[in-house]
């Protein structure tokens, strides 16, 4: 079902800009067009799960990480604090006090995870509140409605994670009902508009498990529903990273050049890298944020777990490079006690320290791809990320 009109209609409608793709791999650099400002690509989007970026102020956000687009989750914001006090707030925006874009996920993966206390069915999901075992209805036209609250730039289709490993029956019955969840999404949105006064851009999301047929169908579904974007799901659920990268080329093949693409929920530096000489254009994930409060930091030259007796006497920087402030003004000593004394600065330094980095990564890359560097310099990088310090 094509809810964005003809093609031709389509291509008139330009949200995101193809500025150069590399010539020894199919790394790209763009800019996607947002209501609240452009998003450079390839980007990394921090996770504000609950509206907040975990540890970090949003002080902090704007002035020390500067993030093109942070993500918030529209599982969590539905049941705390709900959509009624979002709208009263004017929306996420203006509930948290950022004036950047915001992609907000369908709650798909979330109910995916609460998989003992929900059941799938073809009219949605039924699930229990992990916060106070309540029970709950998300539709995909009651999440389109959820996400018009919450008044992100950019809203997802609601669709089924499935697990690895799936079977085959499973992942194709799975696939199709994502697709039929789709059509019904489209629907809703022509007949729900936006809150806020600002169109809201809507991305399908391509499933079919690690199943190279079923993503290649999947993708040719989602491409021909004509959206300003397209999303990449069901990877990074613990498949080999191999079988991520050859899902995700499959897919970039055949999803249209000229629409920007979303891997979700991936990943380690490494695995950013690599699929960004894939073709993907987008990313998010916890790990930045979850792994420094857990003390490990990640750097140009490896990944440092700060906790450990040998860091105690080091006065370096966290890392040479200097993404952010923590990474010239404090030590990895200083850091290391931070650590061992139990001080919440600790957490915090490491997670400014994290996400400085991701966000240096995507931002070299774009350099490299603009200036014809990418490739070579994608290799050096992930052969030094591989390191443990």
């Amino acid at each position: 079902m094509r809810i964005f009109g003809s093609s031709k209609t389509a291509a008139r409608v330009t949200t995101f800009s193809l500025e150069h793709t590399d010539l020894r791999t199919k790394a790209r650099a763009g800019v996607l067009q947002t209501a609240h400002g452009p998003v450079q690509t390839p980007i990394f989007m921090p996770v504000g799960t609950a509206g907040t970026v975990k540890g970090v102020h949003q002080r902090e956000l704007r002035q020390d990480i500067d993030p093109d687009i942070i993500l918030g989750n529209t599982y969590h914001l539905y049941l705390r604090p709900g959509t009624a006090i979002l709208e009263a707030a004017g929306g996420l925006h203006a509930f948290m006090g950022w004036n950047g874009p915001i992609l907000t996920d369908s709650g798909g993966y979330q109910v995916y995870s609460l998989a003992g206390t929900r059941k799938i069915k073809e009219e949605g999901v039924k699930f229990q509140s992990h916060i106070d075992g309540s029970r709950h209805l998300f539709t995909p036209e009651r999440v389109m409605e959820i996400q018009r609250s919450i008044g992100a730039d950019i809203i997802m289709a609601f669709d089924e994670c499935t697990p690895y490993p799936c079977d085959y029956s499973y992942a194709q019955r799975s696939m199709h009902m994502t697709h039929r969840w789709l059509d019904r999404c489209l629907v809703h949105l022509q007949q729900a508009p936006p809150r806020y006064g600002y169109e809201q851009l809507f991305f399908p999301i391509v499933q079919g498990s690690v199943y190279t047929d079923l993503r290649k169908q999947s993708a040719e579904t989602i491409a021909a529903a004509g959206a300003p974007g397209n999303a990449i799901g069901g990877l990074s659920v613990g498949e080999p990273a191999e079988e991520m990268y050859e899902m995700a080329e499959a897919v970039c093949d055949i999803l249209p050049a000229d629409k920007p693409r979303y891997l979700m929920g991936v990943g380690t530096p490494i695995n950013i890298l690599e699929n960004i000489a894939l073709g993907v254009d987008m990313f998010d994930c916890v790990m930045p944020t979850r792994n420094a409060r857990n003390g490990m930091l990640f750097t140009s030259e490896g990944t440092i777990n700060i906790k450990n007796k040998k860091w105690e006497a080091d006065f370096s920087p966290l890392d040479p490079a200097g993404y952010t402030f923590v990474d010239t003004e404090y030590s990895k000593a200083y850091l290391r006690h931070l650590f061992a004394a139990n001080e919440y600065l600790g957490k915090q330094i490491a997670t400014l320290h994290n996400l400085g980095f991701y966000l240096w990564l995507v931002r070299e890359a774009r350099r490299r791809i603009l200036d014809g560097s990418f490739a070579d310099w994608k290799d050096r990088m992930v052969k030094q990320m591989d390191n443990r310090l």
